[in-house]
């Protein structure tokens, strides 16, 4: 269908203004409305031992849960494209599961199992561990919600690339470690890099589960996000719009790098 340069100017303006007004016109807006104040005001907004502490929180939870999902999203991206096992239809579907549920309903799960009146809860208690309104949980809670992106990632580029030279490895003597190590790995480490760093976008905007298992105590258990909401709902709003800015700053750098990253995938 050729389609004239009237309508073809046309639908490009559609396209960049309902971009421009659900995107660009929102994060413009927080960035402006952070500085119209001076620099000093943002930098004493974001150096608050409340923001200090929620802010390497994130990080320290954004770093366990990306670890973990990365280990057990190879393994489980060699099992879908490798592997043949009964039950293998069902993890495939189990996988997708942290896209169907929301985030809230995971918290409150979260919460049935470990919480003090929950399956393990006692047990844990007994034994001294808290979970839930704890560190672990918010860990939890951000692993569940981050699970799908590496084995999302990783299983389309197994399958592309096929077995034949972890199989020519395997005839010429190559143990099943020395073929992952040097035929699988370098084949598949695009696909890795770009569901890690969707991993770490998502780890780091995490809300709903972590405001649920979270407890929300100030300086403990107080991620970004529970942060920025604090202050918003406490009328901090100059506050608010700091802590969103850095928000969007370590967003807009995972922007970059998963846009490189996906530029190398496509040229390997």
């Amino acid at each position: 269908m050729t389609v004239s340069r009237p309508w073809q100017i046309t639908l490009r303006v559609i396209g960049l203004g309902w971009l421009l007004i659900l995107l660009l016109a929102p994060v413009a807006i927080i960035f402006y409305r952070t500085f119209e104040h001076g620099l000093t005001e943002v930098f004493d907004s974001i150096t608050t031992p409340a923001a200090v502490s929620a802010f390497w929180l994130t990080i320290e939870v954004a770093a366990i849960a990306v670890a973990l999902n990365t280990v057990f999203g190879i393994v489980c991206a060699l099992a879908l494209a490798r592997g043949t096992f009964r039950g293998k239809g069902i993890l495939d579907a189990i996988i997708d599961l942290p896209f169907a549920i929301s985030p809230v309903v995971v918290g409150l799960s979260l919460i049935l199992v470990y919480g003090t009146t929950g399956w393990f809860g006692p047990a844990l208690a007994d034994a001294g561990i808290q979970v839930i309104f704890s560190f672990p949980g918010i860990v939890l809670a951000t692993i569940f919600v981050t699970l799908p992106f590496v084995v999302r990632e990783v299983t389309p580029v197994l399958r592309e690339v096929g077995d034949e030279q972890e199989q020519a490895a395997s005839t010429l003597g190559a143990n099943a470690w020395q073929t992952f190590w040097r035929i699988t790995l370098p084949s598949i480490r695009w696909g890795i890099a770009y569901g890690v760093v969707l991993t770490v976008a998502r780890a780091i905007g995490e809300f709903g589960a972590v405001s649920v298992v979270s407890g929300k105590i100030s300086g403990e258990t107080e991620t970004l996000t529970l942060l920025v909401e604090k202050r918003f709902t406490n009328f901090d709003i100059a506050g608010a719009y700091a802590a969103s800015a850095l928000l969007a700053v370590i967003a807009l750098g995972t922007l970059l790098i998963m846009t490189t990253f996906n530029r190398r995938r496509e040229e390997a």
